[in-house]
């Protein structure tokens, strides 16, 4: 039937080059398979399983019966803000004025993409580090930028080096995204690793989006804010949220912080796309940040005995893995089973059950790695490992 006599069947040139040129998420298909399958045990999900908190479910339920239920400032609730900057500056040293340098967000995707948006015109070339997360580079070509991916190595535990920016810096080049603790890799970056590239950013006049999600969940390692380093506030757009940290994943709200005119230009995509946070997500994420240190804590070295299981049994296994420092995340190698990433991934799942997300899906440089995400009950990990070793006996 021809296109003009359906109208379910849209032509493409409806559709913009820039989201056809968007590939579909190499997270999500793997999720198809599952809903129609029985025992699968998921270690694709970069969620945490605990439940939030009750005193911050509490908090939001107190708001909808005491009807604050309208819109925010679009800049967030501020007592909210107030708290953030409190929070960053006894964390990390660096203190954002409330009023005109914090915007509460739609969790930290909106931010990301008021980042992208704000920072680049058509053609700018924004540099990361890969593997990294499915979302930026569609954010990218979503805000007209143009993508410049730099390769890590497992050799340097997926650190990127100052150096391996610098040889990718053009006259085009306008922007550096970093997001350490890692998603997919696990790796965490110190304060002697950033310098370089704060050296960098500051040499290239170059402006440095750090994603920061997973800062409250390092083993070993302490966490170095990017914009609490010398001279780097002034060219940092911040980005975190309580979605981790806290169990928030589904409230939705995260926060971006940056210089006062920068924010500003941010505020004018922020009031038009999404208007503000939703209120008592907002009053949930205040509740996380005056009570929820104790659960966050307990959080976090639960991870941390999971973390030592899974690295340890895919050593064991032959599937080399090393040390993640920091997320939920590690990131084997299954290259000693004759395996592509993705072969590895679908042959897993169909033939025992388990649910893992090939490398690949997160950058060239990720192929032959598969990530594992440990925010999964103690026993299901023991299970997962289990399945695995069956399946890799087979090879």
């Amino acid at each position: 039937m021809p296109a003009e006599d359906n109208p379910s069947l849209i032509p493409a040139e409806f559709v913009s080059r820039r989201v056809q040129s968007i590939p579909a998420s190499g997270i999500r298909r793997f999720f198809d398979l599952i809903g129609s399958m029985e025992d699968v045990i998921s270690l694709g999900v970069g969620e945490p399983d605990f439940d939030t908190p009750r005193r911050l479910t509490e908090a939001a339920i107190r708001s909808l019966n005491e009807g604050r239920t309208h819109y925010t400032s679009n800049y967030g609730l501020l007592e909210l803000r107030q708290a953030l900057s409190d929070h960053l500056e006894r964390l990390y040293g660096v203190r954002y004025d409330p009023a005109s340098e914090i915007v509460i967000t739609a969790g930290v995707s909106e931010a990301l993409q008021l980042a992208v948006h704000v920072a680049l015109d058509h053609d700018d070339e924004l540099l990361c580090h890969e593997p990294c997360f499915v979302a930026y580079m569609p954010c990218v070509t979503l805000a007209g930028g143009v993508w410049a991916p730099v390769p890590t190595e497992p050799e340097n535990d997926f650190l990127v080096r100052a150096a391996d920016l610098e040889a990718r810096v053009t006259p085009r080049t306008k922007a550096i995204l970093l997001s350490y603790p890692n998603n997919p890799t696990g790796a965490a970056m110190t304060r002697d690793d950033l310098l370089p590239i704060a050296d960098l950013a500051a040499r290239r006049n170059l402006l440095v989006i750090a994603d920061e999600i997973y800062d409250r969940m390092t083993y070993g390692v302490q966490h170095t804010c990017f914009a609490s380093l010398p001279g780097m506030k002034e060219r940092t757009i911040l980005l975190g949220g309580w979605s981790k940290t806290y169990a928030m994943t589904g409230w939705r709200v995260g926060w971006a912080c940056a210089p006062a005119d920068i924010l500003e230009a941010m505020m004018k995509v922020h009031q038009y796309v999404i208007m503000c946070a939703p209120t008592p997500s907002q009053y949930a994420a205040l509740e996380a940040l005056r009570s929820g240190e104790e659960d966050a804590q307990a959080m976090v070295a639960e991870y941390d005995r999971r973390r030592r299981l899974i690295v340890d049994g895919f050593n064991r296994l032959g599937l080399t893995c090393f040390e993640p420092r920091g997320a939920f995340y590690a990131f084997p190698s299954v290259r000693s089973t004759g395996l592509s990433d993705e072969d590895f991934t679908e042959r897993l799942l169909r033939e025992e059950k388990v649910v893992v997300v090939p490398g690949s899906a997160f950058g060239a440089c990720g192929a032959g790695h598969v990530r594992a995400c440990y925010a999964a009950p103690y026993e299901q990990i023991e299970q997962a490992l289990e399945r695995i070793g069956r399946f890799v006996g087979k090879m």
